[in-house]
């Protein structure tokens, strides 16, 4: 049961930080990418691999932590799909 908790913070812990990429696309990547590992590993029993499987994830948060910092000092400007749309207030005649 502690390993399943551990587990299960680790994913939101994941999936916490991808969402914190400033850029849509490695922002949707990051997250779907954590999803489908967590889904492909989600009947794993062998508990070797179950701990290797904890590692890799603790690293690539890690990694994703670094990247996100690094992206926001660096950042661009917005996709169009990210903009919000234009407010239908004020300039009406």
């Amino acid at each position: 049961m502690e390993t399943r908790r551990m587990v299960l913070g680790l994913y939101k812990q994941l999936l916490r930080e991808s969402a914190k990429f400033p850029a849509y696309n490695y922002r949707l990547y990051a997250l779907r990418r954590t999803k489908d590992a967590f889904k492909d590993n989600k009947m794993e029993t062998n508990p070797e691999k179950i701990q290797e499987l904890i590692g890799k994830a603790q690293k690539n948060l890690e990694i994703i932590k670094r990247q996100v910092t690094i992206e926001r000092l660096y950042t661009d400007t917005k996709l169009v799909i990210e903009k919000p749309k234009p407010s239908s207030h004020g300039s009406q005649s």
